[in-house]
């Protein structure tokens, strides 16, 4: 069975330094109770994928299901065509919610989209980035509904004023970040909109995917 907590634990183990129940438990921050339910249930949350593959630098549906390569940088496809080289990002089913939030937050390769080998290089490293789609208003203009944007999800140091895409609890949103002592201030372009304060024990609930390098638009 491919898609069961063994056969998902056993692609982890081999790519990673894991080695056990509990230290796995230590790397998502949960509980070991988590991890012993997720086991008897034989179904891995969505967000443990996103997370570890995160983490890792791995294929997301390789971890899932076992489909593909297990790092992204074997599964990224480089052509040539006029003498250029082009490599192929994965768009990831996770929604990103310019507002409350999303819950969609599903890790499954949905497709690829091919972008300049040099361009992307000079941003950083392709076998990091994933593209999501943008849900809600929030903040517009800058990012509009319908967008999708790519991510770089080793950029999870938060530099203050960009934009990031954040997990918070089981939900995932693209914000303008703010780290303040103690306090991580996730602002919204759209003024309709109050800023979100994560302070305390909040914090341990908040995880930065990664920082938003571009989007795209398709006009209606």
């Amino acid at each position: 069975m491919t898609n069961g907590f063994e056969a998902f634990f056993k692609r982890l183990c081999s790519e990673t330094e894991i080695r056990n129940q509990s230290q796995l438990a230590r790397e998502l921050n949960v509980g070991r109770a988590a991890v012993s339910l997720a086991k008897k249930k034989e179904s891995i949350p969505a967000r443990w994928i996103l997370d570890l593959s995160a983490r890792f630098g791995l294929n997301p549906l390789w971890l899932e299901k076992g489909k593909g390569y297990p790092r992204s940088e074997a599964a990224v496809a480089a052509v040539e065509e006029d003498g250029a080289s082009y490599e192929e990002v994965p768009k990831v089913r996770a929604r990103l919610c310019a507002g409350g939030g999303s819950f969609e937050t599903d890790g499954m390769v949905e497709g690829y989209y091919s972008f300049r080998s040099d361009w992307l290089k000079s941003r950083g490293n392709p076998a990091n980035m994933v593209l999501m789609e943008v849900i809600g208003n929030s903040m517009e203009p800058e990012i509009k509904e319908g967008d999708m944007v790519l991510i770089d999800q080793a950029r999870s140091d938060v530099l203050s004023g960009g934009i990031y895409a954040v997990g918070v609890e089981d939900t995932v949103m693209v914000k303008r970040v703010e780290r303040l002592p103690g306090t991580l201030v996730l602002r919204s372009d759209n003024v309709d909109y109050s800023p979100i304060h994560l302070s305390g024990d909040e914090l341990n609930n908040v995880r930065v995917i990664g920082q938003v390098l571009w989007a795209s638009r398709e006009y209606r």
